[in-house]
Order: structure tokens, then sequence, then C-alpha cells
């Protein structure tokens, strides 16, 4: 399979990016600098190699039909998302050969509503100013809004895999998987969705659910009642939440010891077990459940 569509960064949508930054450095992770979008959104990220957390929250309302793709437009989305809740919005899926890769999941029935070609300033650690160069293919499914995709090529990789900006204090090191929770009734369109994304021979079963295998991580679907007993008590913005949408990111951190410091200095809460530390106050954290994974995967529920 090679990396073909792996697991780029999920987009927390937050009210006040400045407060999450911190939260998220609090945690042992190194956060870029604030950047802004063209079309309005601003952002912050954790990087990895080839993978990245994304704090992301709109600075301008003007903007947000900036670079259209078709009918599909970005930061009326992210915008549109933050006015219902905090949480993960869109999937962003890694990619060296954006229209290549497009082309494949296109024949599997995944609709592309066009191309955004952006870059936007940053400020290496250096000093040194210079402007990222990126290309988007957007996957987006109206049925399926906080399932939505889009095909991410970086062309200035260097820009982004910054080998400062790579280091983490809580010796993180990437992503390696992403939680879906879908009720029983909305699971086959998940199925539909992971399939055409990936094809039916990277789908595996689950006793909640089931899982799709990507170039980089784990798509894990599983139903409220199966969240609920993995991850703890849903906050209020999620347990209202009627769509399918990812709720839980596993992070992989190989020395827990090195990360548990960082996590009690930041008053959060957790849970350690064997292998892993979930924390279990989501709507400290964009309404997401962050777990570290010692061994870089997480054990089936």
């Amino acid at each position: 399979m090679g990396r073909f569509l792996g697991i780029d960064h999920p987009l927390i949508v937050v009210k006040d990016i400045d407060t999450m930054r911190a939260r998220y450095q609090a945690l042992g992770f190194t956060m870029t600098p604030v950047g802004r979008h063209p079309w309005g959104t601003s952002t912050s990220l954790a990087m990895f190699d080839r993978c990245l957390l994304e704090l992301m929250s709109v600075y301008d309302e003007t903007l947000i039909d900036v670079s259209p793709a078709g009918d599909f437009r970005f930061g009326r989305t992210i915008r549109d998302h933050l006015t219902e809740r905090e949480g993960i919005s869109l999937l962003a899926l890694n990619s060296d050969d954006a229209v290549q890769d497009v082309a494949v999941v296109e024949a599997r029935g995944i609709a592309c509503q066009g191309t955004i070609e952006f870059g936007r300033d940053v400020v290496l650690p250096d000093g040194r100013a210079d402007r990222t160069a990126t290309t988007l293919k957007i996957l987006h499914d109206p049925g399926l809004p906080r399932l939505s995709n889009f095909v991410c090529q970086q062309h200035r990789p260097d820009l982004i895999y910054v080998p400062k900006w790579l280091e983490h204090a809580n010796g993180a090191a990437g992503i390696c998987q992403v939680t879906i929770m879908a009720d029983p009734a909305d699971q086959p369109r998940v199925r539909r969705r992971l399939a055409g994304l990936y094809g039916v021979d990277a789908l595996f079963p689950r006793p909640t659910g089931f899982g799709a295998h990507t170039g980089n991580g784990d798509f894990v679907v599983a139903d409220r009642n199966s969240v609920i007993e993995a991850y703890g008590t849903l906050p209020s913005a999620l347990d209202s939440e009627t769509q399918p949408c990812c709720v839980a990111i596993h992070v992989r951190a190989p020395d827990i010891d090195r990360l548990l410091p960082f996590i009690e200095a930041a008053g959060a809460a957790f849970v350690r077990e064997a292998t892993s530390v979930r924390l279990t106050e989501p709507g400290r954290y964009g309404n997401v459940f962050l777990v570290f994974d010692e061994a870089g995967a997480a054990p089936a529920q």
C-alpha cells in the first residue's frame, strides 16, 4: 500500500486559537507560530514526519469565500463548522502526487469538487521568511460533512517539515489513529466512504465497528456507546452530534515516562494504561480525545 493517502492532519477548529495553542504547548508539543490562510482562517501546527495536528480558527469572515473549488468554500466550511461547535472539521490526506491519487479515488466513486493552489507566509525558526506552496484537491461529501477530506500535496516540504518543528519535548512522533463515531445506522455510508478512498481490501472488522488502513495510520469506526467505553464521557457538544464525526486522535509517543511530566504540569486529567495515556477532558482540547500510544498503534476496543 505504501503511503497512499495517509492521515496527514485533522483540522481542529477552535474559537480562540491563542489559548488552545498554549494548551497544546503545555502538553509538550512544539507549535508553529500562528499563520494565516488567504480564505480567512488562522492556523498553528504540531509538525511530525509527513503528518501534523492543526489548530484552526477564523480571523476574517470577509475572506471566507476566497479561492472556491466548485461549490466548495474552504473558509466558509470552517466558519460554519466552528459556528456549530469546536472539534475536528475536515481531515487532510497526504499525497506526493495529488492528481494521480485523486484519479484513483474518483474511479472508486469519490467526487472531487476541484483544486485549490495556495501559499501562506511562514517565518522559520532562524527568522527567515518564506512562502509555502500547496495543492489541495477537495473531496467534500455533503452527506458526511465532518468526514470530508482534501488531498494535500506540499510542493515546499522544506518549509513544512522543518527539523526544529519536528522536535517535541513530550517525544510525540506522529499520528497513528483517528477514531470516527458513527451510529450503527450511519456506518454503512461511512464504510462506503472509506472503501472509496482506500479500497475494500483496506477495510478490517472490529468487535464494535470496522476500520481502514491508510498510508499513515488507521481510521477506526465505533458507535457512540463504544466511544464512551473506550475514551470516557462525551462533552455535550459531541454528545449532541447527530452526524458521523472524528472524535479521537491517537499520537505515537514512544516514551510515556517522558510525556507524563508535561501532562501533569498542564493539569490535564488523564488515565494511564499499560502502553498509553488517555486525556479525559476533550473539551479542553477542542472537543478531541487525545491518546498517546507508546507502541505506535492503538489496541482494538
